[in-house]
Protein backbone atom coordinates (compact mmCIF):
# COMPACT_ATOMS: atom_id res chain seq x y z
CA UNK A 1 0.00 0.00 0.00
CA UNK A 2 1.21 3.51 -1.12
CA UNK A 3 1.49 6.45 1.14
CA UNK A 4 -0.87 8.25 -0.27
CA UNK A 5 -3.69 5.68 0.85
CA UNK A 6 -2.54 4.97 4.47
CA UNK A 7 -0.81 7.39 7.05
CA UNK A 8 2.37 9.23 6.31
CA UNK A 9 4.37 6.97 8.70
CA UNK A 10 7.45 8.82 10.47
CA UNK A 11 10.05 7.37 12.29
CA UNK A 12 11.91 9.52 14.87
CA UNK A 13 15.71 8.12 16.09
CA UNK A 14 16.68 10.29 19.15
CA UNK A 15 18.28 9.18 22.71
CA UNK A 16 16.58 12.25 24.22
CA UNK A 17 12.96 11.48 25.50
CA UNK A 18 12.43 14.93 25.70
CA UNK A 19 13.15 15.13 21.70
CA UNK A 20 10.75 12.11 21.07
CA UNK A 21 7.86 13.79 23.35
CA UNK A 22 7.92 16.98 21.23
CA UNK A 23 8.05 15.54 18.01
CA UNK A 24 5.05 13.20 19.46
CA UNK A 25 3.25 16.89 20.44
CA UNK A 26 4.35 18.24 16.95
CA UNK A 27 2.87 15.39 15.14
CA UNK A 28 -0.47 14.08 17.30
CA UNK A 29 -2.75 16.26 15.77
CA UNK A 30 -1.56 16.67 12.01
CA UNK A 31 -4.08 14.35 9.95
CA UNK A 32 -2.29 11.72 8.35
CA UNK A 33 0.30 11.15 10.06
CA UNK A 34 1.67 8.02 11.71
CA UNK A 35 4.94 8.28 14.27
CA UNK A 36 6.49 5.74 16.45
CA UNK A 37 10.09 6.26 17.67
CA UNK A 38 13.29 4.48 18.31
CA UNK A 39 15.96 5.69 20.84
CA UNK A 40 19.00 4.07 18.93
CA UNK A 41 19.74 2.76 15.73
CA UNK A 42 19.46 -0.96 16.42
CA UNK A 43 16.06 -0.14 18.07
CA UNK A 44 14.86 1.70 14.75
CA UNK A 45 16.36 -1.61 12.60
CA UNK A 46 13.99 -3.57 14.25
CA UNK A 47 11.22 -1.53 14.48
CA UNK A 48 11.72 -0.81 10.61
CA UNK A 49 11.55 -4.52 10.27
CA UNK A 50 8.22 -4.64 10.72
CA UNK A 51 6.98 -0.98 10.60
CA UNK A 52 8.20 0.40 7.10
CA UNK A 53 8.60 4.10 7.47
CA UNK A 54 7.94 6.83 4.86
CA UNK A 55 10.58 9.26 6.25
CA UNK A 56 12.64 8.71 9.05
CA UNK A 57 13.86 12.03 11.30
CA UNK A 58 17.28 11.08 12.30
CA UNK A 59 19.75 12.62 15.32
CA UNK A 60 23.45 12.28 14.33
CA UNK A 61 24.48 11.84 17.87
CA UNK A 62 23.27 8.30 19.13
CA UNK A 63 23.82 5.09 21.37
CA UNK A 64 25.20 1.51 19.91
CA UNK A 65 25.58 3.25 15.77
CA UNK A 66 26.40 6.47 14.66
CA UNK A 67 24.13 8.51 13.45
CA UNK A 68 26.06 9.24 10.07
CA UNK A 69 26.73 5.07 10.04
CA UNK A 70 22.92 4.53 10.12
CA UNK A 71 22.22 6.81 7.57
CA UNK A 72 24.78 5.06 5.19
CA UNK A 73 23.03 1.40 5.97
CA UNK A 74 19.32 3.10 5.01
CA UNK A 75 20.73 4.34 2.14
CA UNK A 76 22.12 1.44 1.12
CA UNK A 77 19.81 -0.98 1.82
CA UNK A 78 16.76 0.31 1.52
CA UNK A 79 16.67 3.92 0.83
CA UNK A 80 13.94 6.03 2.96
CA UNK A 81 14.06 9.85 3.14
CA UNK A 82 16.07 11.04 6.15
CA UNK A 83 15.70 14.17 7.55
CA UNK A 84 18.75 14.85 9.90
CA UNK A 85 17.64 17.12 13.36
CA UNK A 86 20.31 17.22 15.32
CA UNK A 87 22.56 19.52 17.51
CA UNK A 88 25.45 18.76 15.54
CA UNK A 89 24.02 20.38 12.57
CA UNK A 90 24.52 23.77 14.86
CA UNK A 91 28.11 23.12 15.91
CA UNK A 92 29.99 21.09 13.76
CA UNK A 93 28.34 21.32 10.15
CA UNK A 94 30.83 19.25 8.37
CA UNK A 95 28.50 16.38 10.02
CA UNK A 96 25.89 18.05 8.44
CA UNK A 97 27.26 18.41 5.11
CA UNK A 98 28.32 14.52 5.26
CA UNK A 99 24.52 13.49 6.01
CA UNK A 100 23.47 15.37 2.97
CA UNK A 101 26.52 13.65 1.16
CA UNK A 102 24.54 10.46 2.21
CA UNK A 103 21.51 10.71 0.99
CA UNK A 104 19.90 12.92 3.63
CA UNK A 105 17.35 15.28 1.58
CA UNK A 106 16.86 17.87 4.36
CA UNK A 107 18.72 19.41 7.53
CA UNK A 108 17.14 21.00 11.01
CA UNK A 109 19.93 22.22 13.26
CA UNK A 110 19.01 21.66 16.42
CA UNK A 111 20.03 23.90 19.37
CA UNK A 112 21.88 22.88 22.38
CA UNK A 113 19.44 24.70 25.13
CA UNK A 114 15.87 24.20 25.25
CA UNK A 115 15.49 21.88 22.57
CA UNK A 116 12.01 21.10 23.85
CA UNK A 117 11.40 24.74 22.91
CA UNK A 118 13.03 25.25 19.18
CA UNK A 119 10.81 22.40 18.21
CA UNK A 120 7.59 23.40 19.13
CA UNK A 121 8.03 26.93 18.54
CA UNK A 122 9.32 25.55 14.54
CA UNK A 123 6.49 22.97 14.61
CA UNK A 124 4.95 24.03 10.95
CA UNK A 125 8.11 24.77 9.38
CA UNK A 126 8.90 20.37 10.90
CA UNK A 127 5.86 19.30 9.61
CA UNK A 128 6.28 20.97 6.29
CA UNK A 129 9.66 19.35 6.11
CA UNK A 130 8.76 15.76 6.66
CA UNK A 131 6.09 15.89 4.54
CA UNK A 132 8.31 17.69 1.75
CA UNK A 133 10.56 14.63 2.36
CA UNK A 134 7.96 11.91 1.38
CA UNK A 135 7.78 12.97 -1.67
CA UNK A 136 11.39 13.11 -2.46
CA UNK A 137 12.92 10.21 -4.86
CA UNK A 138 16.29 8.78 -3.00
CA UNK A 139 18.57 6.41 -4.26
CA UNK A 140 21.06 3.75 -2.92
CA UNK A 141 24.16 4.76 -2.32
CA UNK A 142 26.54 2.14 -1.25
CA UNK A 143 28.13 1.33 2.12
CA UNK A 144 30.39 4.03 2.14
CA UNK A 145 31.93 5.72 5.06
CA UNK A 146 34.26 8.30 3.25
CA UNK A 147 33.11 11.27 1.64
CA UNK A 148 33.21 11.52 -2.17
CA UNK A 149 36.15 11.99 -4.18
CA UNK A 150 34.96 15.20 -5.88
CA UNK A 151 35.27 16.81 -2.84
CA UNK A 152 38.77 15.52 -1.97
CA UNK A 153 40.34 18.82 -2.73
CA UNK A 154 42.87 19.40 -0.42
CA UNK A 155 43.66 23.06 -1.72
CA UNK A 156 41.43 25.22 -3.77
CA UNK A 157 41.11 24.79 -7.27
CA UNK A 158 43.49 27.06 -9.29
CA UNK A 159 41.74 30.45 -11.53
CA UNK A 160 43.00 31.84 -13.94
CA UNK A 161 43.74 35.48 -12.69
CA UNK A 162 41.38 37.12 -15.27
CA UNK A 163 38.48 34.73 -14.36
CA UNK A 164 37.47 37.23 -11.64
CA UNK A 165 37.44 40.70 -11.24
CA UNK A 166 35.09 41.61 -13.99
CA UNK A 167 31.78 43.59 -13.43
CA UNK A 168 29.19 40.94 -15.61
CA UNK A 169 26.44 42.37 -17.75
CA UNK A 170 24.32 39.03 -17.49
CA UNK A 171 23.72 37.74 -13.95
CA UNK A 172 22.42 34.02 -12.99
CA UNK A 173 20.18 33.54 -10.29
CA UNK A 174 19.09 30.07 -9.14
CA UNK A 175 16.71 29.10 -6.40
CA UNK A 176 16.70 25.52 -4.59
CA UNK A 177 15.19 23.96 -1.50
CA UNK A 178 15.09 20.02 -0.88
CA UNK A 179 17.57 18.01 -2.52
CA UNK A 180 19.01 20.90 -4.02
CA UNK A 181 22.89 21.16 -1.93
CA UNK A 182 23.77 18.39 -4.31
CA UNK A 183 22.12 20.09 -7.37
CA UNK A 184 23.67 23.13 -6.98
CA UNK A 185 26.97 21.35 -6.56
CA UNK A 186 26.00 19.25 -9.64
CA UNK A 187 25.63 22.36 -11.71
CA UNK A 188 28.63 24.64 -10.06
CA UNK A 189 30.77 21.70 -10.94
CA UNK A 190 30.67 21.82 -14.55
CA UNK A 191 31.19 25.52 -14.79
CA UNK A 192 34.14 27.40 -16.26
CA UNK A 193 35.37 30.30 -14.30
CA UNK A 194 34.70 33.07 -17.08
CA UNK A 195 31.29 32.34 -16.44
CA UNK A 196 28.56 34.88 -15.47
CA UNK A 197 28.28 36.43 -11.79
CA UNK A 198 25.50 34.33 -10.27
CA UNK A 199 23.23 34.35 -7.18
CA UNK A 200 21.95 31.37 -5.19
CA UNK A 201 19.26 30.98 -2.88
CA UNK A 202 19.16 27.27 -1.04
CA UNK A 203 17.08 27.06 2.04
CA UNK A 204 19.51 25.39 4.73
CA UNK A 205 20.28 25.96 8.35
CA UNK A 206 21.56 29.48 9.40
CA UNK A 207 24.89 27.71 10.40
CA UNK A 208 25.34 25.38 7.30
CA UNK A 209 25.47 27.92 4.54
CA UNK A 210 29.08 28.95 4.62
CA UNK A 211 30.51 25.47 4.87
CA UNK A 212 28.21 24.77 2.26
CA UNK A 213 29.78 27.69 0.13
CA UNK A 214 33.40 26.96 1.25
CA UNK A 215 32.66 23.28 0.16
CA UNK A 216 32.13 24.27 -3.11
CA UNK A 217 34.49 26.82 -3.16
CA UNK A 218 37.35 23.78 -2.82
CA UNK A 219 36.10 21.66 -6.10
CA UNK A 220 34.70 24.13 -8.49
CA UNK A 221 36.17 26.16 -11.47
CA UNK A 222 34.13 29.40 -10.17
CA UNK A 223 34.71 31.31 -6.84
CA UNK A 224 32.17 30.16 -4.16
CA UNK A 225 31.51 32.38 -1.44
CA UNK A 226 28.69 33.07 1.59
CA UNK A 227 27.24 36.63 0.53
CA UNK A 228 27.84 39.68 2.33
CA UNK A 229 26.24 42.84 2.10
CA UNK A 230 27.56 44.84 -0.69
CA UNK A 231 29.69 42.24 -2.57
CA UNK A 232 29.89 42.80 -6.51
CA UNK A 233 28.15 40.30 -8.56
CA UNK A 234 31.82 39.33 -11.05
CA UNK A 235 32.11 37.01 -14.01
CA UNK A 236 33.65 34.20 -12.03
CA UNK A 237 31.83 34.31 -8.65
CA UNK A 238 28.77 32.77 -6.98
CA UNK A 239 27.10 33.86 -3.77
CA UNK A 240 25.07 31.95 -1.80
CA UNK A 241 22.16 33.74 0.51
CA UNK A 242 23.42 33.11 4.36
CA UNK A 243 20.96 30.99 6.09
CA UNK A 244 18.19 33.04 7.52
CA UNK A 245 18.31 36.14 5.39
CA UNK A 246 17.67 37.12 2.45
CA UNK A 247 19.54 37.96 -0.46
CA UNK A 248 18.40 40.97 -3.23
CA UNK A 249 20.32 41.91 -6.33
CA UNK A 250 20.59 45.44 -6.87
CA UNK A 251 22.07 48.04 -9.06
CA UNK A 252 25.08 50.58 -8.66
CA UNK A 253 25.90 52.64 -11.37
CA UNK A 254 27.37 50.42 -13.74
CA UNK A 255 27.62 47.19 -11.56
CA UNK A 256 25.55 45.10 -9.86
CA UNK A 257 26.06 44.39 -6.06
CA UNK A 258 23.99 42.62 -3.69
CA UNK A 259 22.28 43.65 -0.43
CA UNK A 260 21.75 41.01 2.88
CA UNK A 261 19.21 41.59 4.51
CA UNK A 262 16.85 40.72 7.14
CA UNK A 263 13.01 40.99 7.38
CA UNK A 264 9.78 38.83 7.62
CA UNK A 265 9.87 35.42 6.00
CA UNK A 266 8.64 35.33 2.48
CA UNK A 267 6.91 32.54 0.41
CA UNK A 268 7.47 30.75 4.33
CA UNK A 269 10.82 31.12 4.07
CA UNK A 270 14.28 33.55 4.81
CA UNK A 271 15.56 33.74 2.34
CA UNK A 272 13.34 33.19 0.13
CA UNK A 273 14.04 32.19 -3.80
CA UNK A 274 11.51 35.25 -4.43
CA UNK A 275 13.21 37.85 -2.74
CA UNK A 276 15.88 37.04 -4.99
CA UNK A 277 14.48 36.68 -7.87
CA UNK A 278 12.27 39.73 -8.05
CA UNK A 279 14.84 41.34 -7.31
CA UNK A 280 16.49 40.31 -10.42
CA UNK A 281 13.06 41.17 -12.08
CA UNK A 282 13.68 44.70 -11.45
CA UNK A 283 17.41 45.32 -11.48
CA UNK A 284 18.32 43.18 -13.93
CA UNK A 285 14.94 42.74 -16.29
CA UNK A 286 16.14 41.08 -19.31
CA UNK A 287 19.58 40.84 -18.80
CA UNK A 288 19.30 37.98 -16.31
CA UNK A 289 18.76 34.24 -16.32
CA UNK A 290 16.64 32.23 -13.90
CA UNK A 291 16.83 29.44 -12.71
CA UNK A 292 14.60 26.82 -10.68
CA UNK A 293 15.82 23.90 -9.04
CA UNK A 294 14.60 20.64 -7.16
CA UNK A 295 12.42 21.96 -3.85
CA UNK A 296 9.40 20.91 -2.14
CA UNK A 297 6.61 23.70 -2.05
CA UNK A 298 5.72 27.18 -4.26
CA UNK A 299 8.91 29.64 -3.26
CA UNK A 300 10.53 30.85 -6.40
CA UNK A 301 7.38 31.00 -8.82
CA UNK A 302 5.97 34.30 -8.40
CA UNK A 303 9.57 35.55 -8.36
CA UNK A 304 10.17 33.77 -11.81
CA UNK A 305 7.27 34.89 -13.41
CA UNK A 306 8.17 38.17 -12.91
CA UNK A 307 11.56 37.87 -14.32
CA UNK A 308 9.88 36.32 -17.23
CA UNK A 309 7.45 39.18 -17.63
CA UNK A 310 10.63 41.61 -17.04
CA UNK A 311 12.27 39.55 -20.38
CA UNK A 312 14.44 37.36 -18.64
CA UNK A 313 15.19 33.46 -19.44
CA UNK A 314 13.88 31.23 -17.00
CA UNK A 315 14.51 27.71 -16.80
CA UNK A 316 13.47 24.81 -14.86
CA UNK A 317 14.83 21.38 -13.81
CA UNK A 318 12.90 17.92 -14.62
CA UNK A 319 10.60 16.32 -12.50
CA UNK A 320 12.76 13.24 -13.52
CA UNK A 321 16.14 14.60 -12.24
CA UNK A 322 14.16 16.49 -9.28
CA UNK A 323 14.57 14.94 -5.70
CA UNK A 324 11.23 16.78 -5.36
CA UNK A 325 9.26 18.80 -8.37
CA UNK A 326 7.63 20.84 -6.24
CA UNK A 327 8.85 24.36 -7.09
CA UNK A 328 9.78 23.79 -10.36
CA UNK A 329 5.80 22.36 -10.89
CA UNK A 330 4.70 25.40 -9.20
CA UNK A 331 6.95 27.69 -11.29
CA UNK A 332 5.96 26.03 -14.89
CA UNK A 333 1.69 26.07 -13.76
CA UNK A 334 2.22 29.89 -13.43
CA UNK A 335 3.76 30.06 -16.64
CA UNK A 336 6.89 31.43 -15.56
CA UNK A 337 9.00 28.77 -17.25
CA UNK A 338 10.16 28.78 -20.70
CA UNK A 339 12.34 25.89 -20.70
CA UNK A 340 12.69 22.37 -18.87
CA UNK A 341 15.51 20.89 -18.60
CA UNK A 342 16.85 18.09 -16.80
CA UNK A 343 19.70 18.99 -14.65
CA UNK A 344 22.97 17.42 -16.50
CA UNK A 345 21.67 19.71 -19.39
CA UNK A 346 21.26 23.28 -17.16
CA UNK A 347 25.12 24.47 -17.03
CA UNK A 348 25.44 24.22 -20.83
CA UNK A 349 21.75 25.64 -20.75
CA UNK A 350 22.73 29.01 -18.53
CA UNK A 351 26.14 29.92 -20.41
CA UNK A 352 24.16 29.44 -23.92
CA UNK A 353 21.44 31.73 -22.71
CA UNK A 354 24.06 33.98 -20.69
CA UNK A 355 25.89 34.57 -24.33
CA UNK A 356 22.71 35.20 -26.04
CA UNK A 357 22.13 38.04 -23.87
CA UNK A 358 25.25 39.26 -23.73
CA UNK A 359 24.90 39.53 -27.52
CA UNK A 360 21.33 41.20 -27.32
CA UNK A 361 19.80 38.42 -29.68
CA UNK A 362 18.21 36.02 -26.80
Amino acid sequence: MSAAARDLRVLVVDDSAVVRMAMGAIFSGEPGVSLQSASDPILAFDKMSRWRPDVIVLDLELPRMDGLQFLHRVMADDPIPVVVCSGLAQRGTEAALHAVEAGAVAVVAKPQLDVRGFLLDSAVMLRDTVRGAAQARVRPRGLSFERPARTRASAPVQRPASALGRTTDKVVVIGASTGGTEAVRALLEQLPPESPGMLIVQHMPEVFTRAFADRLDKCCRVEVREAANGDRVLEGRVLIAPGNRHLRLRRSGGHYEVEVSDGPLVSRHRPSVDVLFQSAAEAAGANAVGVILTGMGGDGAAGLLAMRQAGAVTLAQDEASCVVFGMPKEAIQKGAVEHVLPLAAMPAAILRHAALLQRGCA
